[in-house]
C-alpha cells in the first residue's frame, strides 16, 4: 500500500487519494493553503455573500439554517454565524438515536447559550432499526441513517421554511484528501452528499419489501428535488472555505467561552469531536478499520501533523495504540438493532478491502501492510513539516458524574435553566462558564 510521506493517509482512502512526485498526498498540498491565503479577505467574501442573501430575502426572521449535533463543530459554527456574521440562524438537528448524555447536554447548552430555536427530527425507533439492519446486511454500514439524516434533514427544512442559505462547517472531502481548493468555494450538493457522504447509496436504493422497507419509509432521507431547491434558491456554504479551519483550537475556544463538554473516546486521542454519539468513534470507526485498514485516529493524527502540532512519528504511535482496539459499544448496538454478534460479523467481514487485507487458510484476517511499516520511507524527511507546538487534548469535568452514560438517550430536555431538578448552586465545575454552571439538565 502506498502511504503519504508527510501525513498518514493510504492510497485506498475511500474519498480518493492523489500523490505528487514527492509522495505527498493532495490533502496535504491543499492544506498548505491555510498558511498562504488571506483569511481576512476570505471572511469579507463570506460577509458579502451573507449580505446579498439578506437583501434578497428582504424580510425579518431566520436568515440561515445551521445543522447541529451535540458534538463536532456545532458550537463554533453557531458562534460564527450569530456573533461574527450577525445572523439569526435556525438550528436543525437530526436525531440519530445513538445519543450520549454528554451529547444531549451539549445540544441543550448550545440552544441555551446562543438563545436559538432548534428543529429536531426524531424518527420512529423501529423504522431506524429496520433501515440499519438493512444497510448493515447490504452495505456493511451501521451509520448510513445517521449520515443521511444529518446531510438531508437540514435541506428539507430549508425548502419547507423557505430559508435559502444553509451554513455547514468544514468541507470534509477537501479537508481530508484535498478534493477541492478553498478558492473553489465548493458548496453542498446532492451529488457530493450521495457519492462521498453516503458511499454512493441513495434513499431509494434501500426500498426492499422483504426487509420491510417501503418508499414512504425512506422519505425522511430523500433529498429535495431540483425544482424545489431552485424555487427557494437553496445553497449550502462551508465555513472552512472562508475561515482558517483548526478544529482543535476552535473547540477549545468553545470550551472556555460556552462550556462545551468533551469526553474520552474509545479509539482516538481526540476528546472533542464525537462526544455526542456512542458509536462514531467506537463501533462505527472499527468497521472503517475492518474495511480499509485505517480509522479515525489516522484522520485526527493527520490533521495535527498538517497543523504542525504533531510529528509524523507521534501520529504513527497513536495509530499503533488505538487502531486495533476492540470497541466496547458492540453489545449496546446489538441489543438496540436486535442482531447477534455472528450476524453482525457476517455483515462486515467480507467487505474488507483486498488491497490491504488477506485471509489465511484458517480463516484469520491479517493486514498486508500498514502505516507502521512506513515510518522511515525514503523521502519522508524531504517533505516533513516542522513542529511548532505540542498537541494536548483536554477533558472537561462531567456535568453529571453520578449519571452513567452507558445507554442510548433518545431525548432529553432541550434547554437548561434554574428550574431543572438538582441544579448546581455552589461551585462551578472546572471548564464551565458562570453562565452555564448554574444550570443542569435532568433526564
Amino acid at each position: 500500500m502506498i502511504y503519504c510521506k508527510r501525513c498518514l493517509y493510504p492510497a485506498n482512502h475511500p474519498y480518493g487519494t492523489v500523490f505528487d512526485d514527492n509522495g505527498v498526498c493532495m490533502g496535504c498540498r491543499i492544506h498548505e493553503e491555510k498558511d498562504m491565503l488571506d483569511w481576512r479577505a476570505r471572511l469579507l467574501t463570506l460577509e458579502r455573500i451573507v449580505q446579498s442573501n439578506a437583501q434578497r430575502m428582504g424580510r425579518k426572521g431566520f436568515d440561515c439554517i445551521v445543522p447541529v449535533t451535540g458534538g463536532g463543530d456545532s458550537y463554533f459554527i453557531v458562534h460564527t454565524v450569530k456573533n461574527v456574521l450577525g445572523m439569526n440562524p435556525l438550528l436543525v438537528n437530526y436525531n440519530a438515536h445513538y445519543n450520549t448524555k454528554a451529547g444531549i447536554r451539549n445540544l441543550a447548552n448550545l440552544a441555551t447559550v446562543f438563545d436559538c430555536d432548534v428543529v429536531t427530527s426524531t424518527l420512529a425507533p423501529e423504522l431506524l432499526k429496520r433501515i440499519t439492519r438493512h444497510t448493515l446486511q447490504q452495505y456493511g454500514s451501521m451509520y448510513w441513517q445517521a449520515l443521511a439524516g444529518y446531510l438531508t434533514f437540514p435541506v428539507q427544512v430549508a425548502v419547507r421554511y423557505r430559508i435559502p442559505l444553509i451554513i455547514w462547517g468544514v468541507h470534509p472531502w477537501s479537508e481530508q484528501t484535498g478534493m477541492f481548493s478553498h478558492l473553489d468555494e465548493v458548496e453542498m450538493t446532492e451529488r457530493c452528499r450521495k457519492e462521498h457522504g453516503l458511499i454512493g447509496i441513495s434513499a431509494e436504493d434501500l426500498i426492499d419489501t422483504k426487509a420491510g422497507i417501503a418508499r414512504c419509509d425512506v422519505q425522511p432521507f430523500v433529498y429535495p428535488y431540483d425544482n424545489e431547491l431552485e424555487t427557494v434558491g437553496v445553497r449550502g456554504l462551508y465555513l472552512s472555505n472562508y475561515i482558517r479551519w483548526d478544529s482543535k483550537k476552535q473547540h477549545e475556544l468553545m470550551i472556555d467561552t460556552y462550556g462545551y463538554e468533551s469526553a474520552v473516546q474509545q479509539r482516538t486521542f481526540n476528546t472533542y469531536e464525537d462526544v455526542h454519539c456512542h458509536h462514531s468513534a467506537g463501533l462505527h470507526d472499527y468497521i472503517k478499520f475492518l474495511k480499509y485498514g485505517y480509522s479515525k485516529v489516522t484522520d485526527h493524527a493527520t490533521r495535527e501533523i498538517r497543523l504542525k502540532r504533531m510529528a509524523r512519528e507521534e501520529g504513527i504511535a497513536h495509530v499503533a495504540r488505538y487502531t486495533e482496539r476492540k470497541p466496547e459499544d458492540l453489545p449496546l448496538f446489538l441489543d438496540w438493532v436486535e442482531m447477534t454478534e455472528k450476524d453482525f460479523n457476517d455483515c462486515v467481514e467480507d467487505r474488507r478491502d483486498p488491497n490491504i487485507w488477506v485471509k489465511s487458510l484458517n480463516g484469520e484476517w491479517a493486514q498486508k501492510d500498514s502505516i507502521l511499516n512506513h515510518a522511515d520511507d525514503e523521502g519522508v524527511e524531504d517533505v516533513r513539516l516542522g513542529k511548532i507546538e505540542e498537541c494536548h487534548y483536554r477533558i472537561t469535568p462531567i456535568a453529571e458524574p453520578k449519571s452513567p452514560d452507558n445507554e442510548y438517550l433518545l431525548m432529553g430536555r432541550g434547554y437548561i435553566d434554574k428550574y431543572n431538578y438538582g441544579a448546581v448552586e455552589n461551585q462551578p465545575p472546572g471548564g464551565m462558564t458562570p453562565r452555564t454552571w448554574q444550570r443542569k439538565i435532568i433526564y
